[in-house]
């Protein structure tokens, strides 16, 4: 059976940056989806050897990123409630530096979103709380990230909230 027919993949304005909606089944008990199949990947020449999965759990209004390295893919997925997604180019030999696009992701649409290096990420949840996982291609290294911080006027990043709770890293 193939798992993975009704699968979606769409380019976004960044280049390199995808949204990935993988199927869903649902019936009288709840739902079921797939979030992950290297065989799906590779056939949409999607070759990533994720060594590294990771989960954050965060109350409404919190803030997290925007962080990146120059080695990391990432595979973003919102398991519980919702967030808004912020992706920024980072790269200043791309065209596209500085460039940024906002995602909604919730556990309703099951949309999924594939990073490559060189981006940085940071998403502000939505709902009471939820939860963030993402599968890393690396090891996570601090010392190798940037951060842009989330109200930086040279972005001009449009949040849902402009008083979000924020670490001090993030501040």
């Amino acid at each position: 059976m193939n798992t993975y027919s009704n699968w979606l993949i769409i380019d976004t304005n960044l280049k390199g940056v995808k949204k990935i909606v993988p199927s869903r089944f649902e019936d009288h008990r709840g739902s079921y989806t797939e979030i992950f199949n290297k065989e799906f990947m590779l056939k949409n020449n999607l070759n990533i050897d994720f060594v590294q999965d990771d989960i954050s759990f965060s109350k409404k209004n919190v803030l997290r990123g925007i962080h990146g390295d120059q080695n990391t893919t990432k595979l973003v997925t919102c398991l519980i409630g919702s967030f808004q997604l912020i992706v920024v180019n980072n790269d200043p030999n791309s065209n596209q530096f500085r460039q940024w696009e906002s995602f909604d992701m919730s556990f309703e649409n099951r949309l999924q979103i594939l990073i490559p290096p060189k981006f940085g990420n940071g998403h502000l949840v939505l709902s009471e709380f939820a939860i963030f996982h993402y599968k890393q291609n690396t090891q996570y290294n601090r010392d190798t990230q940037f951060t842009i911080k989330w109200n930086d006027p040279h972005f001009k990043f449009i949040w849902k909230n402009n008083n979000p709770i924020l670490s001090d890293r993030d501040k």
